[in-house]
């Protein structure tokens, strides 16, 4: 028996034991239309199916060969595997399908050439003004062979290193085959975007008969490439004026349906809808933006998978441990770009080297050196984004500047009320640009959509959150002036967010969100009163909490900062000299809680007098202390509560 099964005069031959296979063979032949399945076996040389199918058409005129064999793929067949001689004939595939959807391309295939067309021939227009159906005399118009390339095509140069985002290529098939007809991969500056919508042109260019490549960056400079598409298709020509070629255009991509227009790194939803074909046709977007959903189908694209991540790192750099991957990645946010430069970077540099200087310098890591398939360096990115958004929304520009002096951690907006702040302060620590953002609805809502947009930080519900690592670059570029404004915003950020007294339970929800970023601002970055009391009352919630190990470094940091740069006897030192000997206690460094508390009262009783409450108050914590350290057993005594504060 052949490989394939045959139909003569519409009847379905299946031949058994002791038929003359070459004699069935000869008289199917001889009938009329044959389908022919074709698969890897089909084509073997040692079947019957090469004198089948080469006795096929060598029976009929070169014309007829398409009434004459119906080729059908069940399953793919590389390009090379399949006789020039067959190659320009249109196959129809069947693998791949659902059994209803097989059923339908088999009895269409089999049925042959349409007869007379269902609708209207368009009428042809003037010289010059557009043809629209061109695109049918520049390729083919069914499914071509997985990897070739339409005739229409400027899609840059696939990655070799492209790695994993299986499933987002699958999720764009998926809903590009469907109802959706506009795509946009939204996500952060060098999660790539961009490498994956090359990757999906390239992958999928069989079933496109064109794919254009649109840099939208700059709005304005969207027709002049339009323009140029309708050159190149034919519906228009190099002296056509760019309006008429434009329309000629959307006319022509309107009798079409097998086309892909790519609009890379669009920022604008408003200035990017007047450019958008019609049709029946495919529009991917790539953009930072992800406010898309009144124009396409949003996809977020988000950093690799920690798997990727390493795969990607050990395929460009020789001799890379698994783990010195893993911890390059979780360094770098497991985003591509960093992931990419990193690469590069360890020609130069050890693992060790790189992530040294990644965490003391990172500016200085992610620009130095700009990969080949990437358009800049992650840390220029960064520098041009924040110039943009500076340009547009000075404010946005300063909150982000503030927030890279915080935690990674998200910070609440809406937690902050200026109003509360006494307008002296205000005066004084210069962080009255912030003020309107934070009472005035509009420029709240105004500012925080423009952060969004540029892609700096997460936005949601109020809040505001800078990734790891573009915060470390952002922290890193600030100059001496943009670094002190950052102080003083993040200062007062921090003030304006105080939940209040933390010995009270309602505050503590509060304080648990505010916690990170307390904790985190640099002792020297505590520029006000207000800022220095914040600090102290977040390690104060720590100790009421029953947590004082976390409390105890970070306190020692802020007495020793405020001992250097205000004195001895100011009130803020002695303040925190109050709540480090608390943790001292409460940590079973009795000696050490003893001598600070002595000291304390000691300088209170110098600059305060014997009566006011903050020296009775010291008084009284020394006296607390005193008894846990004498030789009475700690089982016979009720464990002493924490210090009062001062007042």
């Amino acid at each position: 028996m052949t490989s394939s099964w045959i139909f003569g005069t519409g009847v379905l031959g299946c031949w058994g034991a002791g038929d003359n296979a070459v004699l069935r063979m000869s008289q199917a032949v001889e009938r009329g239309r044959m389908v022919a399945l074709f698969s890897r076996a089909y084509f073997e040389v040692s079947r019957f199916t090469t004198e089948e199918w080469t006795s096929r058409l060598a029976s009929r005129d070169a014309s007829q060969r398409r009434e004459t064999l119906v080729p059908l793929r069940i399953e793919e067949v590389e390009a090379d595997a399949i006789p020039g001689l067959l190659r320009p004939l249109v196959v129809v595939d069947l693998f791949g399908l659902r059994e209803e959807q097989a059923r339908v391309a088999l009895l269409r295939a089999v049925a042959g050439p349409v007869g007379t067309p269902g609708e209207r021939p368009v009428f042809p227009a003037a010289p010059g003004a557009g043809r629209p159906g061109r695109l049918r005399q520049l390729g083919a118009t069914g499914p071509r062979l997985p990897g070739s390339l339409p005739r229409v095509w400027n899609v840059p140069s696939r990655n070799a290193g492209f790695t994993g985002r299986d499933e987002l290529l699958v999720r764009m098939r998926t809903g590009l085959a469907g109802a959706v007809t506009v795509l946009a991969l939204d996500g952060r500056g060098g999660v790539g975007k961009t490498q994956l919508a090359i990757e999906y042109a390239h992958r999928f260019s069989g079933e496109y008969e064109l794919a254009w490549w649109v840099a939208a960056e700059d709005p304005a400079l969207i027709p002049d490439q339009l323009a140029a598409l309708a050159v190149v298709t034919g519906c228009a020509l190099t002296d056509t004026p760019r309006e008429q070629a434009m329309q000629a255009l959307e006319e022509e991509l309107r009798t079409r349906s097998r086309w892909l227009l790519i609009f890379d790194n669009a920022e604008d939803p408003g200035a990017l809808s007047g450019h958008l074909p019609t049709g029946s046709g495919h529009v991917v977007i790539t953009s930072r933006n992800p406010h898309w959903h009144h124009l396409a189908s949003p996809v977020d694209v988000d950093v690799l998978t920690r798997a990727d991540s390493v795969a990607l790192l050990r395929s460009r750099s020789r001799g890379l441990s698994e783990g010195d991957a893993d911890r390059l990645a979780q360094a770098l946010d497991d985003l591509p770009l960093a992931l990419v430069q990193a690469a590069e970077a360890l020609t130069a540099y050890t693992p060790d080297k790189y992530l040294d200087l990644l965490e003391h310098h990172a500016d200085l890591a992610t620009n130095d050196g700009t990969p080949l398939d990437y358009p800049r360096s992650l840390a220029a990115q960064v520098r041009l984004s924040m110039q943009r958004l500076g340009d547009q929304e000075p404010v946005a520009a300063e909150l982000l500047r503030a927030c890279s002096l915080l935690a990674p951690e998200p910070f609440d907006l809406n937690s902050c009320d200026p109003s509360a702040r006494q307008d002296e302060q205000d005066e004084q620590d210069g962080a009255e640009a912030l003020v309107p953002l934070l009472l005035d609805p509009r420029v709240f809502r105004r500012v925080l959509t423009a952060v969004d947009r540029f892609g700096l930080a997460r936005v949601a519900g109020g809040s505001i959150q800078l990734h790891r690592l573009t915060q470390a670059i952002l922290r890193d570029q600030l100059g001496p002036e943009e670094r002190a404004r950052a102080v003083r915003h993040a200062g007062f950020l921090l003030t304006t967010a105080h939940p209040g007294n933390p010995k009270h339970p309602a505050t503590w929800p509060r304080w648990s969100a505010l916690l990170p970023h307390l904790l985190h601002l640099a002792p020297a970055d505590l520029t006000t009163p207000q800022a220095r009391h914040a600090a102290v009352d977040a390690c104060w919630y720590l100790l009421k909490r029953g947590t004082a190990r976390p409390a105890l470094p970070r306190l020692q940091a802020l007495h020793q900062a405020w001992l250097q740069e205000l004195g001895d006897d100011h009130g803020d030192t002695l303040k925190a000299a109050t709540y480090l000997a608390s943790a001292f206690s409460e940590t079973q460094n009795h000696a050490q809680a003893r001598d600070l508390d002595r000291d304390t009262l000691a300088r209170r009783r110098r600059v305060l007098g014997e009566d006011h409450p903050e020296t009775l108050i010291s008084a009284k914590n020394l006296a607390l202390i005193l008894q846990r350290s004498t030789a009475i057993p700690a089982t016979s005594l009720d464990p002493p509560p924490p210090p009062d504060p001062p007042a």
